[in-house]
């Protein structure tokens, strides 16, 4: 496909993706229903009492540490694993009866469990084959899956002769070609290196969106999550603390957990001084002054809060504000890290709490004019300080 041509679809498919929100329409039937789901192994909770919607078309991601219970809740959905409680539906039919083999799923695993003694052809053509699928029509679909994953040119290759990422695609095309009606993926990317799974993202997304499949993702990578899902669940512990869209969880997260997990935060501790309009003010010891937020709940006064705030809304200076009480942090530039695009900057406050700022490299860096022990004065917009109660 030219560039022109790539351009125009993923233009399209951006806006496509920008409108659509089935969740937010009560209209919208759910095409899997998983609900309180409880998964145990002996006096171990894996999931604990989950419910969860996720709708037709959808590129959902489980996102959380290791151990956290979302590969269990995935190998649920496929059938690998029974719950010990509730009930996952697909398309209003209960999958508890039906045996992974039986399920219209497929699995794609971190391994990508190719046949090593099978061409790119015949390890995608083997489910096919299985299924007594007519000879014309599975040389049909393996050529247009093969095509879909740019893989014409390897397609009488073995795995050992394949890079990981061609041994990922064929995994993937392997997948694709039972036509399934939900693709779940484990951890798909993770032995690729990062420019290649980058790359891959921005493929799996195309194809999502090309197939029509709800894709099922696990992974630990919050990068990677944000960059390819309509919707995320955070998960800690067996449970979903929340669930939202990439730029939803980053910009609101709903406790300490979250924020901290999704990117880069600086989390300073206060308590409810008095509401103003539609603002609070909150006084911290850490941050030595008032901190303004943005539209917040009412909560009463004395109530402790965390005041979340990302590191790129803070703004760097040497000179000091106008105002310093309220919105304003000062201490010593501790630390510089130089990423080419942006510098990184670790402030100690007078407080003793380090905090984060980044700034964005404008123009090419011939003298630094922030350096290491200079003070320095972080300043922020109300709207940027979001209010986490937990």
């Amino acid at each position: 496909m030219s560039d022109s041509g790539t351009a125009e679809r993923n233009s399209s498919t951006s806006a496509a993706r920008k409108r659509w929100e089935p969740w937010n329409d009560p209209n919208e039937r759910p095409h899997v229903q998983i609900a309180n789901v409880t998964k145990r192994f002996g006096d171990f909770v894996a999931v604990d009492n989950i419910s969860l919607d996720i709708y037709q078309r959808e590129f959902f991601s489980l996102l959380g540490p290791s151990g956290c219970g979302k590969t269990t809740l995935l190998r649920m959905l496929a059938g690998f694993e029974l719950p010990s409680d509730g009930q996952i539906l697909l398309e209003g039919e209960d999958m508890s009866g039906v045996p992974p083999y039986q399920r219209p799923v497929n699995m794609m695993f971190q391994s990508y469990a190719l046949f090593p003694h099978m061409n790119v052809e015949t390890n995608i053509a083997f489910g096919l084959k299985q299924d007594g699928v007519p000879k014309p029509e599975i040389e049909r679909r393996v050529a247009e899956v093969i095509d879909m994953v740019q893989l014409n040119a390897f397609a009488r290759r073995k795995p050992h002769q394949l890079s990981g990422g061609q041994r990922q695609r064929v995994a993937l095309a392997r997948s694709l070609v039972k036509k399934p009606k939900m693709l779940l993926l484990d951890e798909p990317l993770g032995a690729l290196d990062k420019n290649l799974r980058t790359q891959t993202q921005f493929e799996l997304m195309n194809i999502q969106e090309e197939t029509g499949i709800t894709f099922v993702i696990v992974t630990h990578d919050q990068e990677e999550a944000m960059t390819v899902s309509s919707r995320i669940a955070v998960m800690d512990h067996g449970k979903i603390v929340q669930v939202s869209t990439p730029a939803e969880l980053y910009e609101y997260p709903n406790s300490r957990y979250v924020a901290d997990f999704i990117g880069e935060v600086n989390i300073l501790e206060g308590r409810v001084a008095e509401r103003e309009g539609d603002h609070l003010l909150v006084q911290s010891s850490e941050a030595g002054c008032t901190i303004k937020t943005g539209p917040s709940a009412d909560e009463p006064a004395g109530r402790q809060v965390w005041i979340a705030i990302r590191p790129e809304k803070l703004n760097i200076a040497l000179q000091a504000p106008p105002e310093t009480g309220v919105n304003c942090l000062s201490g010593e530039v501790w630390d510089i890290g130089y990423l080419g695009n942006l510098s990184i900057y670790h402030v100690k406050l007078d407080s003793g709490k380090m905090v984060t700022a980044t700034q964005a490299n404008m123009a090419r860096l011939i003298e630094r004019p922030i350096t290491w022990e200079d003070r320095v004065y972080l300043t922020w917009a109300p709207d940027a300080a979001v209010v986490l109660l937990n």
